[in-house]
């Protein structure tokens, strides 16, 4: 039985674009965006989305992942969460554990920057990645039915999210 070596999680550098992008078009599907495909010539780190906000995966030396964590919205009023807001894998590597160790990465980032919570936003139809977020303790917050159509079918958008802190009693002062 061949053992596989364990993903190397690490920060994404500027030096990673290249690898990134390629990894981008390559496992890009209606499975998992709503975007459309990226395009040959597309950075594919963006001013709001630079390589601080990335960690990528590596096995033997390869780029074959990445999680891209931020902010759900520019508020102030919920900068206690992080969101997973993209998390890929290169065809080869399925099966490695390479997606499990980048959402753990993800979340211990997330707790590591002072988060209290950590959500995500996933494709009804993908039902290998919501079990992936269901075993590492993300539950199915919110569904909108149909809220897109994608490939020629309406596709559920489901929010799940997890705490990453002991929950506190909630107190409003008024």
């Amino acid at each position: 039985m061949t053992v596989m070596p364990a993903p190397h999680i690490r920060p994404a550098r500027s030096d990673d674009e290249e690898p990134l992008g390629r990894l981008d078009r390559d496992t890009w599907s209606f499975l998992h965006a709503v975007s459309p495909p990226p395009g040959p010539d597309d950075p594919f780190f963006r001013p709001h989305s630079g390589p601080d906000d990335h960690l990528v995966a590596e096995l033997d030396g390869t780029v074959v992942g990445y999680v891209r964590l931020g902010f759900p919205t520019p508020l102030a009023a919920n900068a206690h969460v992080r969101q997973i807001r993209g998390l890929a894998v290169a065809d080869a590597a399925r099966g490695a554990g390479v997606g499990r160790a980048l959402v753990r990465a993800a979340v211990e980032e997330a707790r590591r920057l002072g988060a209290r919570r950590i959500t995500l936003r996933v494709l009804g139809h993908n039902t290998a990645a919501r079990r992936l977020y269901e075993s590492e303790g993300f539950v199915v917050e919110g569904v909108q039915p149909e809220e897109f159509y994608l490939g020629g079918a309406y596709v559920d958008d489901v929010t799940m999210g997890r705490f990453l802190t002991e929950r506190q009693p909630a107190s409003v002062t008024t």
